[in-house]
This record gives structure tokens, sequence and C-alpha cells, in this order.
């Protein structure tokens, strides 16, 4: 065991009793002494559920927990020494401040060590004395800077002071690692900032080890020694807050973390890749004609207004934000967010040139095919990959039915109008047939790579408006090969972008 290592996750699965799902799968983290991690990801991906897993309030379904080396996983919350603060804080509203931080130190009983008649030591407990306890409270309220509140009611303190309130109950205790479960979510903006700067003072202070759950970029970026970016109960990238943002490890994580342009890109030659409708430079070196991630960040493109840049196009909207101008620009069918210091005029011609450090590759992520940007039709088929293909659109309500009208109708007789719905198209790789005979076909396609995959092949077929189609297939094929692609409407799997609640009608 590293003995800079104080908490360690390792292969932590949680699999929750009414789901045939993990909430949280093969989650492995090393966390050092006196550091300040931050789990981060949107709602539902799993950051609450492993802090509650180490704090002792979930079990895990299999893997281990381990504090300086020992396996915590099966004790129970108050046998470890760890103290948590929630988003509600769950102040005692019927105790003043010097009560609410003194009420574990009551219940606590510290062991202490005598010799029996034999000789032998024997283990006894004792409770804290009032002088114990007034010193620890004190000093509890000197860390957050609230010495003279002790007398105060918790009902007449702002936000900002009530977690500070929860801050020093659990660190009265003195705690080994303190665990923050979303704790200025209940706080307004400018509160919010306000404290975190201050969790940040706090921590330096105190010297323990944070592990800190949010949703929100700016706190991680904030605050953190090192993010923990989670989805879909993973961990997609563990780094400081400066590599999780400049170099993201996959589209997820740069979408996730601050603004990005993200668009799929082909690699056209040594270093050289294609996106935007031309070939930009690039410092990634991928096999030629593979699909890869395109990520820039806004702050990165430079605008030319003479139009003398790699790529055309038309500013369409401007945004002031106080240190920056934010640029919509439209090239072709591709919308381009840019930020820059420089006033120019909207629905103008220009260009925009990117430097080729600046251009981040990412490899593609296959698991099956996904399509980001389907839409639902009027008819209730899916559009992705421009074509349109029939579907089931009950799946994206459960117990939903389609009314006579057409109109997607709950269990509960809500009415909804799917027309133009944004949605996540996902195909597996063996649902999609491919076949020579290009009469009636959908959509057709090259074949640009064939993989023997050990008992079949994996073939990839490209549209001409570059769309690819991962295909599994017994059969043998050649590069070049034009290609229909036909996808039956079972095996079209769809996830609603937003909430469906903007859709009823």
């Amino acid at each position: 065991m590293n003995e800079d290592i104080i908490l360690e996750l390792v292969n932590v699965n949680k699999m929750f009793d009414d789901s045939d799902s993990y909430a949280v799968e093969n989650i492995n983290l090393k966390v050092k002494k006196g550091e300040f991690v931050t789990l981060l990801g949107p709602s539902g991906c799993g950051k609450t559920t492993t802090l509650r897993m180490i704090g002792g309030f979930e079990i895990p379904t299999s893997g281990k927990i381990l504090l300086n080396g020992k396996d915590i996983s099966d004790l129970p919350p108050n046998k470890r020494p760890l103290n948590t603060v929630f988003q509600r804080y769950a102040l005692f509203h019927h105790l003043d401040v010097y009560d609410n931080i003194a009420f574990g130190l009551r219940v606590k009983r510290i062991p202490y060590q005598i010799k029996d008649k034999k000789g032998n030591l024997v283990t006894k407990y004792r409770k804290y004395t009032k002088d114990e306890i007034d010193n620890k409270v004190m000093h509890a309220l000197k860390m957050v800077d609230l010495e003279e509140f002790e007398g105060r009611s918790v009902n007449k303190l702002s936000g900002g002071q009530q977690q500070r309130v929860a801050i020093a109950r659990a660190i009265v205790n003195e705690p080994e690692i303190l665990l923050l479960d979303e704790p200025l979510g209940a706080l307004d903006l400018k509160m919010r900032k306000e404290m975190q700067l201050e969790l940040k003072e706090m921590h330096k202070k105190l010297g323990i080890t944070f592990i800190y759950v949010t949703h929100d970029q700016e706190e991680a970026l904030t605050m953190s020694d090192s993010i923990v970016v989670m989805n879909d109960g993973c961990i997609q990238q563990i780094g400081s807050p400066t590599d999780i943002y400049n170099e993201p490890k996959n589209a997820f994580v740069a979408d996730f973390i601050g603004e990005s342009n993200i668009y799929v890109g082909t690699m056209v030659n040594k270093k050289k890749v294609k996106f935007l409708g031309a070939i930009w430079d690039c410092v990634d070196d991928f096999d030629i004609n593979e699909k890869v991630d395109i990520v820039v960040r806004p702050e990165d493109i430079v605008i030319d207004p003479k139009a003398k840049g790699e790529v055309k196009g038309i500013l369409t909207n401007k945004i002031f934000k106080g240190i920056h101008y934010q640029y919509t620009c439209m090239i072709g069918k591709n919308e381009v967010t840019i930020q820059s210091t420089i006033d120019y005029e909207i629905n103008k011609m220009v260009s925009i040139s990117i430097e080729p450090d600046l251009i981040q590759i990412m490899e593609r992520e296959y698991n099956s095919n996904t399509y980001q940007d389907g839409y639902i039709d009027r008819d209730n088929n899916v559009v992705f990959a421009n074509a349109c293909f029939e579907c089931d659109i009950t799946q994206l309500l459960k117990g939903s039915f389609i009314n006579e009208d057409g109109y997607l109708v709950s269990k509960e007789n809500k009415i909804y109008d799917l027309n133009d719905a944004d949605v996540i198209v996902d195909v597996d790789f063996n649902d999609i047939e491919i076949s020579d005979n290009l009469e009636d076909a959908i959509i057709t396609g090259n074949i640009i790579q064939i993989i023997w995959k050990g008992d079949h092949y994996q073939v990839i077929v490209r549209t001409e408006d570059e769309e690819d189609f991962i295909v599994n297939s017994e059969y043998t094929w050649n590069e070049n090969d034009i290609v229909s692609v036909n996808i039956k409407k079972e095996n079209i799997k769809l996830k609603l972008k937003g909430d469906i609640s903007k859709y009823e009608i």
C-alpha cells in the first residue's frame, strides 16, 4: 500500500435490487492524503452512489473499499473515520450553533486503556468532558470563521453560514476524510461562488482529504486537485482540472467540461484530418481513413473578417459575455461556437482558422452505432444519418401507446406530439443488414473497411454524407463495394433528449 494513498476503490460495482443494470460499474480510484477530489458528472451518473458507498450508506455489490489499506466495505457509517456534509445540511433547528456542532461529541465514546487486576491492558470507553467538548467546538468554529456565532439559532443564519455550521459539525470529530454531497446546491449563484473559494481555503487549513460531489463543472475546476468525470456509472477520466479541460479523453468529457465544438472527422493523410468540409493540419496521428472525434474549444478559433482563413462561413449570432463575445458561425450545415474579444459584425461572410495543436483528435469509442442528431418526423419515423427509418416511439415512454391521431399517449392519458423531437439513436452492430440489392434501398454506402473478428467480419459502410454504419456480418465483402443498409423497426433503440414534458399537448 502506498503511504500517500488514504482511500482506494477496487473494482467496485453497485446494483440495486429493483434494477437490472449497474448504478456504478467497475470503479477503480485512488485518493491521496490531503487531496481535494471531485466526483463530477450529470444526474444519474453514479457519483452520489459512489460517495454513499465510501461513507457506508450503501454496500457495494462487489469490489472493495480500502481505507489506509484496510477493507471497510461492510463497516457501518459510524464505524468509519469519515464524516459527510449533505446538500440540505440536516441541522437540528431546535438547537443553537454550539449544540449542533457539539451533538456528535456528546454521544461519542472514546477508547482508553487500563490494566486489570492481572496486569493486562483492557480497553474501556468514556465520554468527552465538558471542557474537551468546548475546546473542540470552539476550534471548529474558528476553522469555519464563525467564532462569535455559537449562541445563534441556526434558523437565523444565512444559507452560507448554515453550510459552514454543517462543515464544522463534520470536522469537529476529526475525520480522516470529509465527504461533501453537493453542499452548495441550495445556495444562490453569488453565495455559491463565494463558498467555492471558502471551501478551498478551508481545505488548506484543515489539511484533511475532501471528496466532493457535484454536477457543476465550474465548481470542480475551481476547487479540485483532481477531478473524476463519471457517466453512466463508469469513470470516463481522472486528472487535474488543467488536464481534464485541455486533454479530454473522449467526446463526452470534452462536451461536459466547458464549452466545446465536437465533430466527427476523417483522417485523410498523415497528421491531416477532414472536418467542416476542409482538410486541416493536426499533431495527432491516426490510421488513414479512420473516423475520429474532433474537439475544438471556442476560444481556440480565430475569425478572419476578410475571409482568408481555412474555411468560410457566416456569423449568424453574437452575444456579449462580459469578457468576450460569443459568436455562432454557420459553415454549411455545421454550427461553430467561437469566443473572441473583438467585436465583429454579424450576417457577414468570414473565415476561421485553428492552429494544429489546438485541434484535439480522439479515437471514437464504438460499442454500437450511436447517432446523436436523430429526430422524430411527423409520421413517427426517426431520421438519422440523413435517412428516414421506421421505429417504435412507444419505447420513449414506458406503458405508452399511439392513438388514432398518431400522438403518443402515456398510461396516465397524457398526450404528446413528438414531431421534431430530438433523440439519440442506437443500433447494435448485429442488427444492421447490408445487401448488394440496391433497389428500394433507404440508404446506400461504400464499404471502406473490413476486419476479421475471429468468427465474423466487422464492416464499415460510409454513405456519401460521410455517415458510418458498423456492421457485423458472416459474409465476405470487398472494400469499395456499394451496399444498401437496412434496419428493422424493432432494432432501432431511441433515447429522448431532454424532458418529455415539453412535448405534452
